[in-house]
């Protein structure tokens, strides 16, 4: 309050703004040096609140010329009002006259000063609970400023103090910026993983949480991607640098969340632009209540001024706009914080305006709503058993890297624990855009498609199926088939539905896959729109389309992986990277990055942004109410500065309080 300038320049949001900045490496405001600001603040209030009670027990008790009680009542005055008067003071030399502190000062100056004019009656001790209650306004919002940090900073201690390399055959402690590619580190249980690597040797489960805000540990081995900022839970592990930090995910993510308060959303812009019009009307309103009045009067000028001055610097206090000006900046930097620990990075405040807005959810297919990678669904065999006939395609297929011959080797290997020995695999021979053939057991097998199985003589049993469809042959008889196919994940149903009847979004599909395929998983998730067989063209066309159409208002978002489909997220009103753990290029397409591979989390988000925005308008209906009402009952002298005080100070710290709501 005391330190957030009304005007509603970038000073005006200087409390929730820069807190942004305060993450990573810039831990300016600690969470130590948050309790102890609201430690010394809760201190100086007890003591000023002491010093009031003494003053006004001396005031009542002892017989004091008027000049006597003031040097009283000074002393609790300028116990909690002394920084206020200097950023007062400071404020006027730098010509910014319009601004909280500044009517502040003016106002309790004014209280003090009017029991010394005609006919005025002593506010000593109204003026000293003014700045005391300012005080306990300020201790609010700077606890909860705390609290919005503490969330964002929770997220954001990603890096490790050391890294654990070797070099040279020795083990040396490093700071992890001091890591470059290629380097070869060792994090040991309970460490983090200090920059994005693969893993050498050692197998362990890492707590990921940090990064997509999901507690279920994912196990990691030879070969698999280690990012940094996981914590390693198990066993100790030996990792091969393949970024330097900078470049890494929890650089990369620590930078994204302390850019997001640069982007102001649509309330926190019209704040800005509301108090700067709105601080100088008042003060000139205060100076026509002081002196208009007493002019058109028939009394004495002198008596009626001191009556219509003190309403009008009762006007004063009322009229600062720190309830606006603090709370609702605050609530969505709450809200970008509260995301944050759900995995969830929205990269500005404008982008919780769009979300709360969402009217359609474009997705993409592949990797968004489904996987993204080939899975055995189904095994048809004819004259032999499936056992058999998976492991004899798996034994074939293990010679080639396609993504389908993968599947079927891993589909083979979660039956079996490992691959039959007796089985000698030889003559293996790729037939280009066929399948392959190879000696297995003594037994020609071919694996492939239906000019494969044509050119070995095997008649091929009709089928309908969605996906790819391997066909295998033994000796050239038909053994039977394998449908392999992109598998729909298994929250994506949860999504669609929560997004279409719990939030009423409409939800689009577009893909370049089959019409078929496509057809299979919009129907299996109860999609309102899809588009099948299209090129990153296309997708973009479409998108116009869909912005094009009449919305009311409403945005439109698409949700992708952020790499194939940049140009979609960039013209969308929100691009939201799906999956985007580790991907450089999600994080720079989108305007929201969602941390793990669940769809879900962008109804979450939806509904964060929504809360968000209600507990803006709440704040801004309710200050806005409550200082209208009391502002034209000061002017008609029906409230005093007690009133003045619930008006401003008592306003901001209600305000505050809701907008702490957003954190959780």
């Amino acid at each position: 309050m005391g330190h957030c300038k009304c005007n509603g320049g970038e000073e005006g949001l200087h409390s929730t703004q820069k807190a942004c900045g305060c993450a990573g490496e810039r831990h300016c405001h600690e969470k130590g040096e948050d309790d102890g600001g609201v430690r010394r603040s809760v201190i100086k209030i007890l003591v000023a609140a002491s010093l009031l009670v003494a003053a006004v027990v001396v005031d009542h008790c002892a017989d004091m010329p008027m000049w006597a009680l003031l040097i009283v009542y000074l002393v609790p005055y300028l116990a909690a009002g002394h920084g206020v008067l200097k950023e007062a003071c400071d404020s006027v030399a730098k010509g910014d006259l319009f601004n909280e502190v500044t009517l502040m000062s003016i106002a309790t100056i004014g209280a003090l000063s009017i029991g010394f004019l005609p006919g005025g009656e002593p506010e000593f001790a109204e003026a000293v609970f003014v700045m005391l209650f300012f005080l306990v306004g300020e201790t609010f919002e700077e606890y909860a400023e705390g609290r919005s940090r503490e969330s964002i900073g929770n997220l954001m201690d990603l890096k490790p103090a050391e890294a654990h390399v070797v070099r040279d055959g020795k083990e040396e402690d490093v700071s992890p910026e001091d890591l470059t590619e290629g380097d070869i580190v060792i994090v040991r249980p309970g460490e983090k993983i200090p920059a994005d690597g693969t893993v050498e040797s050692g197998y362990s489960s890492l707590n990921t949480v940090a990064l997509t805000g999901e507690s279920a540990p994912r196990e990691v081995g030879p070969g698999d991607q280690a990012l940094s900022g996981c914590v390693n839970t198990q066993g100790a592990l030996t990792i091969r640098v393949e970024k330097a930090y900078a470049e890494s995910t929890a650089a990369k993510v620590m930078q994204l969340v302390e850019e997001s308060g640069e982007k102001k959303s649509r309330s926190e812009t019209f704040i800005a632009r509301f108090a700067k019009v709105y601080t100088p009307i008042v003060v000139i309103a205060a100076l026509f209540v002081a002196l208009v009045p007493p002019m058109l009067s028939d009394g004495v000028f002198a008596t009626n001024f001191t009556i219509w001055l003190g309403r009008a610097l009762t006007f004063l206090v009322i009229s600062c706009p720190c309830a606006l000006v603090i709370s609702v900046p605050l609530t969505f930097f709450g809200g970008i914080g509260g995301a944050s620990r759900k995995g969830i990075l929205i990269k500005g405040a404008s982008y919780i305006d769009a979300l709360a807005r969402l009217g359609t959810a474009v997705f993409d297919k592949t990797g968004t709503l489904t996987e993204g990678r080939f899975s055995v669904t189904s095994v048809c065999p004819s004259d032999i058993t499936a056992d058999e006939l998976l492991h004899l395609a798996a034994h074939v297929e293990s010679f080639s890297t396609h993504p389908i011959a993968i599947s079927l080797v891993e589909a083979y290997k979660k039956e079996s624990t490992c691959m039959c020995q007796k089985c000698a695999v030889t003559d293996v021979n790729e037939v280009a855009g066929q399948g392959l053939t190879a000696i297995v057991a003594g037994r020609r097998v071919a694996v492939g498609n239906t000019r494969l199985m044509a050119k070995e003589g095997a008649s091929v049993d009709e089928h309908d199926h969605i996906g790819s469809v391997v066909h295998v042959s033994i000796d050239g008889h038909y053994a039977g088939h394998i449908v392999v196919s992109d598998v729909v994940k298994k929250d994506s149903l949860e999504a669609i539905e929560n997004l279409r009847k719990g939030l009423g979004v409409k939800t689009v599909m577009l893909t370049g896959d089959r019409e078929k395929v496509a057809r299979d998983v919009a129907d299996g998730l109860g999609l309102d729109e899809w588009h099948s067989d299209l090129l990153p063209a296309d997708k973009v066309s479409h998108v116009e389309r869909l912005l094009n159409e009449p919305r009311g208002g409403k945005t439109l978002a698409f949700v992708g992986d952020g790499i194939n489909d940049a140009p979609v997220l960039a013209r969308a009103d929100v691009g939201i990277a799906m999956g985007a753990l580790g991907s450089d290029a999600a994080i720079e397409a989108a305007d929201v990055v969602l941390m793990d591979d669940k769809p879900s989390k962008v109804a979450q988000a939806v509904g964060i942004a929504r809360r968000v925005e209600s507990i803006a308008r709440q704040n801004v209906v309710f200050a806005i109410g409550i200082k209208v009402a009391v502002l034209i009952l000061a002017a008609l002298g029906l409230c005093g500065m007690w009133m003045a005080v619930f008006a401003d100070v008592g306003v901001t710290v209600l305000a505050v309080l809701n907008a702490m709501r957003a954190l959780r």
